[in-house]
This record gives structure tokens, sequence and C-alpha cells, in this order.
């Protein structure tokens, strides 16, 4: 069959009352943009009877697709499942809760025609209770501040992608939560536009204040791989030369002491000095190995892309 111009990914996990609801809503506004399109739903692992709903509606809607995992993987493998089954040239992707409008679809695909690459939704007016709205706001104020990617709402499910942005996305572990900083560190023009937001009135969120802390050990390794990742030896090096001019000065301050005529031998101050040293070494180390291997990978996505180069000019 040929691709369709949009893909929707509705990544679901026990929401059956929730899924035939948002299917009479979006199908009608799709179907209303006088373009093709593919509704992708992908069952994570449900539980409650959502995967026999979602069979039977794709036996009904030619437009509808299902991917079913084996068991509840988490909403990265979710998104990555889905993204590998969408073939339009514009991805968007929605919770399967009910609470984003599909009505806002058009104002997402407006927002792409105006130069973006990657629009993510603010729930402007957050349908939620304070539990869950405060931490959220604590949440993306850190992440802003961090990742240095001015956008409201990081977290929200509701975004539109050029099929470039899914392409590049390699998701895992609660990594979802940060999509727009990981398109924003690819280079890619990301955006956010305010939608409407609504109260959930079946079934239940499937997560908790737990979140958070695995959020912020993951926005630790996405700001790692942003900022360092083609020059890893400017954190290691960095950390490890102050460490070892630290340990040198103290190891200096010792043996002016030793030759003065006191005693350092039983000082933990020496003990010190020799291990900034130690480690400091270790981490230059360390960050000239990560060179070693960054380069390696930088020449081979060069001999890559010279060969496509030479394929095209043949």
């Amino acid at each position: 069959m040929p691709h369709p111009e949009i893909s929707v990914v509705v990544p679901v996990c026990d929401e059956r009352d929730n899924v035939e609801p948002l299917l009479g809503e979006m199908l009608p506004v799709m179907r209303g943009l006088g373009r093709s399109f593919e509704v992708i739903f992908v069952d994570d692992g449900s539980r409650d009877g959502t995967g026999a709903v979602l069979e039977a509606a794709v036996e009904r809607e030619p437009e509808v697709a299902l991917v079913a995992l084996r068991r509840n993987f988490g909403k990265s493998e979710a998104l990555m499942a889905g993204f590998r089954e969408a073939r339009g040239g514009i991805v968007i992707t929605i919770d399967g809760d009910l609470q984003d409008d599909p009505a806002e679809i058009p104002r997402f695909l407006d927002a792409l025609d105006g130069g973006l690459d990657l629009v993510s939704g603010w729930k402007v007016d957050r349908q939620d209770p304070a539990g869950k709205r405060l931490p959220s706001k604590l949440f993306n104020a850190v992440t802003r501040r961090v990742s240095g990617l001015d956008l409201h709402d990081l977290n929200c499910g509701f975004k539109a992608y050029r099929a470039e942005v899914v392409a590049a996305l390699a998701l895992a572990g609660d990594q979802y939560r940060y999509i727009p900083v990981l398109a924003h560190n690819e280079g890619f023009r990301v955006g956010e536009l305010g939608v409407n937001h609504r109260p959930r009135t079946h079934g239940r969120s499937k997560y908790g204040l737990e979140r958070y802390v695995r959020g912020m050990l993951d926005l630790l390794t996405i700001t790692f791989l942003g900022r360092y990742r083609h020059r890893p030896m400017h954190l290691f090096g960095g950390l490890g030369l102050l460490m070892l001019l630290v340990g040198l000065a103290v190891s200096g301050y010792l043996s002016v002491l030793k030759f003065a005529g006191y005693a350092i031998g039983q000082r933990p101050l020496l003990l010190l000095g020799v291990l900034l040293i130690l480690v400091g070494m270790q981490f230059l180390t360390i960050g000239l190995m990560s060179e070693m291997v960054q380069r390696q990978h930088q020449r081979t996505r060069a001999d890559e892309a010279a060969a496509r180069v030479r394929e095209v000019r043949r």
C-alpha cells in the first residue's frame, strides 16, 4: 500500500474504556484533513482487555493498525515500536487516556508547516491533581535549566514530528520525557504549542512520584550525551586535570613540611594527595580513550557518508 502522509502513534496500557471514544474523536478529525493517514496503536502489555477492543477496531477501520508487545516494556519501548511501524512523513504521538484533544491535530500540522521539525504540546491549563502538577512544574524547571531548552512542558505526550526526527531517536528507560531535548541536541528545530487538556474520566494514571527520580538520572545521561558526546575529553580531562593539580598542590605542601622536619607519614592529607593524583590520572586516561573511540566512530560515519556520495555520483 502507498505510504500515508501522516502516522498517528498511540501508546496504550490498560485503557480499554478510552480507546473507542478516542477513535470516535480522532478518525473524523483525521479524515477531515483530506490527507492520507494511519493510526497505530501500541498495546504495551495491557491486561484489562484493551487488546481485544483494538483488534476489533483494526477489523472495522482500514486506517487503524495494532502493534502488541508481549509484556509491559514502558512508554519508551512502546513509542519506539510505533515509530518503527510508522510510514508517514509526519508522525503524531498522542496519549490514549483521552486527556489530549485530537481536535488540536490540525494546529500541530500548521506549526510544522511553519518551519519546525518537532512541535511539543504544552498543557497550559492542566487538568490533573496538584500532586501531579507541582512535581511536574519542578521537573520541567530543572530540565529547562540543565538542558537550555526553553519549553514549558517537555513531558507532554502530544507531539508532532517530521519523519527524520523520529528516525534520529533512540529511546530507552524513561527518556521519552526528554524527546524535545534529544531532538534539540541533534540540531532539529523544536517549538511548543499550547493545547487543550482534559481531566481523566476512565482508568487511572500509570505513573507515580518514582518516575521523577528515574527522570533525573536520565537527565544526567542526556545532558552528558548532548554536551560531551563529541568531546568527552572536555569532561573527563577537565575533572582529571583539576584533581591532578589539587593532588600535586597537596603533595607539594606536604613535601615542604617534610623537608622542614615535620612528620607527615600519619597525616590523612598525604593519602588524599596521593588519591587525587591517581584518580586524576585515571580520569585523563578515560578521556583519552573516549576520544579515540569517538574519533573512530566519526571516521566510520565519514566513510559511510563518502560511500553514499560516490554511489550518487555513479
